[in-house]
C-alpha cells in the first residue's frame, strides 16, 4: 500500500540555539509573527497579531517547538509563553485607562483570536 499523506509523528520542544532562530531578539520575534501570521484575512486573526508583538516587545519569551512528519518533513512552530511578562500585563492595563467608581475601565483591550 503506498501511503498518499505522511502521518504526523507530533512536536516536541527544542533548544533555541539549534533553530534558525537562534539568534532572534524580541524585534526579529514581531516581525517574525507579521510576516507568519499578519496576512491572514479577519481583523480578529490581525487584532491577535498585533497582541503578540505587543508581548513579545514587552518581554513576553517566545516559545518554538518542532513538528515532524514520517516522510521526513519538519516545521517550527512558535508562539508566546503563557502567562504573558509581567512588563506587558502593566502595559496592558495602563491602555485601559481610568476606571470609574464601579470599577469598569474607560477603554477596552482586545487579544484577538489565533488563526
Amino acid at each position: 500500500m503506498v501511503k498518499i499523506w505522511p502521518n504526523y509523528l507530533g512536536q516536541v520542544p527544542v533548544d533555541l540555539k539549534e533553530t534558525p532562530y537562534a539568534e532572534y531578539k524580541s524585534t526579529d520575534w514581531a516581525m517574525e509573527f507579521v510576516a507568519h501570521y499578519g496576512q491572514i484575512d479577519g481583523a480578529h486573526h490581525k487584532t491577535w497579531v498585533i497582541d503578540q508583538v505587543a508581548r513579545i516587545l514587552q518581554g513576553t519569551p517566545v516559545v518554538v517547538e518542532k513538528a515532524s512528519w514520517d516522510d521526513g518533513q519538519v516545521e517550527y512552530r512558535f508562539w508566546t509563553q503563557d502567562p504573558p511578562s509581567d512588563a506587558y500585563l502593566e502595559w496592558v492595563d495602563s491602555m485601559l485607562g481610568e476606571t470609574d467608581e464601579e470599577g469598569e475601565s474607560e477603554y477596552s483591550y482586545d487579544t484577538g483570536i489565533a488563526p
